[in-house]
């Protein structure tokens, strides 16, 4: 058999060391947020029982969903980190304390047709509260905090979350008399950043069939704006003509007060009535996020509040809050934009040790002492050049390098170079150890994302 071409799937995301590196960073930092917020890390399998996990059964998504048999078993890789979740509170509930706050970063499986900037195999970064029969509305503010705490911690300033109650939205479309429309009048005005109120309004009017005095009352409706304060008043003269309407006002003001409290500027934050997201699942206050100056990214996290989690695995009523960040996704558009810093650390070592003396002892002493203090530390050994030496150095992007030569053994010190500098001093191994780490200290001191 002749040899086969190494190739990667269409779809799928493989990254070189220095990508990778990023990637990771990105990770710790959301692993560390959501951490801050009191919220425990769950792993779930990434194959599942077709039968699990398709409970819910229909819909596109079934389309998607990399299905196959392994021997009597109908097994499906997971779609999405929600449905796993579900399964886990709903078989793991008797073991659970509730509010159950759980993140979960991982891959997931989508057949879908593979694009720039879409995956077939993809990252979600996901954060969930679930209640137990009941949850306080405050889970439903301290949501988009979290999220405006992740994006200022990978660097970001300039992103906008938009909130918005499908109960505001259920109840508007009821007092119209638009309920029957409601799911296709939502799926039409979501578009209308896109193609602009009068496109929507022909589609209200020629797809969903409503009268023209009714496409121009959610027109209307869909327009109002201004400051928090501005489209909160402006919504005040619905009141008292829907009950639903009125439980959705009462909790949008109650969000964007807690919002205040939780420290999200209101620069950071709007309240946005075009925002629907899934049009069964979400109940009550709905959130997507923008990047200011890169809308045409579309949101970069996005989420809401359901009463049901576990509905197709339990009769408990489990109402949750939460938020999913396309991960790998993000990282791609942001890599294409050229948002992510070069000036952190990617290397897979601190600092690499190059002895060019036969005798290798001081070198693995010194080596030990490096990482003992905690710099990470490569030890190069190969009977090679010095110039293929410091090659190998540029190639893996190591900040420092520690030479050992004849001059260095004999006063027992280290040559310790910055390659990013060109700056070389020689120090013994302990103080070198110091002197590296505070070097490196201040390369890693900045932001994964530099905004431009």
């Amino acid at each position: 058999m002749g040899k086969v071409a190494p190739r990667t799937l269409s779809g799928f995301m493989e990254l070189l060391p220095d990508e990778q590196v990023k990637m990771e960073k990105m990770m710790e930092v959301l692993r560390g947020t959501y951490s801050i917020y009191g919220f425990t890390p769950l792993d779930t399998p990434i194959i599942e029982s077709s039968e699990v996990l398709l409970a819910k059964g229909g819909g596109e998504t079934e389309k998607q969903v990399y299905r196959f048999q392994k021997g009597d078993s109908d097994l499906s890789l997971r779609f999405d980190l929600t449905v796993p979740l579900a399964k886990y509170v709903a078989l793991h509930y008797n073991e659970l304390a509730f509010p159950f706050r759980r993140y979960q970063i991982g891959k997931v499986y989508r057949g879908e047709r593979a694009q720039r900037g879409r995956f077939r195999e993809f990252y979600q970064a996901d954060i969930d509260v679930i209640g137990d029969g009941k949850l306080d509305i405050s889970n439903e503010a301290e949501i988009p905090s979290i999220i405006y705490r992740t994006f200022s911690a990978l660097g970001l300033k300039k992103f906008k979350i938009h909130v918005n109650n499908r109960k505001i939205l259920n109840g508007f479309y009821a007092m119209n008399g638009m309920s029957a429309h409601a799911g296709d009048i939502m799926r039409t005005v979501d578009k209308l950043d896109k193609i602009g109120p009068e496109k929507v309004r022909e589609l209200l009017i020629d797809e969903v069939g409503m009268y023209t005095q009714k496409a121009d009352t959610v027109l209307d409706f869909m327009a109002i704006s201004g400051t928090n304060d501005e489209v909160l008043a402006g919504l005040e003269r619905f009141s008292g003509m829907d009950d639903t309407f009125d439980t959705g006002l009462a909790e949008l003001k109650t969000v964007v007060k807690y919002l205040s409290d939780f420290g999200v500027p209101e620069e950071n934050f709007a309240i946005d009535l075009t925002i629907a997201r899934g049009l069964d699942y979400y109940t009550g206050t709905v959130y997507e996020t923008l990047i200011t100056d890169h809308p045409e990214i579309g949101s970069v996290c996005s989420g809401g509040r359901y009463d049901d989690l576990a509905e197709y695995y339990t009769d408990k009523k489990l109402p949750g809050a939460g938020i999913s960040i396309g991960l790998t996704r993000l990282f791609y558009v942001l890599n294409e934009q050229g948002m992510l810093s070069d000036e952190l650390v990617t290397s897979p070592c601190d600092a690499l040790v190059i002895p060019m003396t036969e005798d290798l002892s001081f070198a693995i002493s010194a080596a030990t002492v490096l990482r003992g203090a905690g710099v990470r530390t490569q030890l190069y050994a190969e009977q090679k050049k010095f110039k293929a030496r410091m090659a190998y150095a540029d190639k893996i992007k190591t900040p420092y390098t520690v030479i050992i030569g004849g001059d260095e053994l004999s006063a027992g010190v280290v040559s310790v170079k910055n390659m990013r500098t060109g700056e070389q001093v020689k120090l013994p191994p302990e103080e070198a150890a110091s002197f590296i780490k505070e070097g490196v200290e201040r390369l890693n001191s900045g932001s994964i994302i530099i905004e431009k």
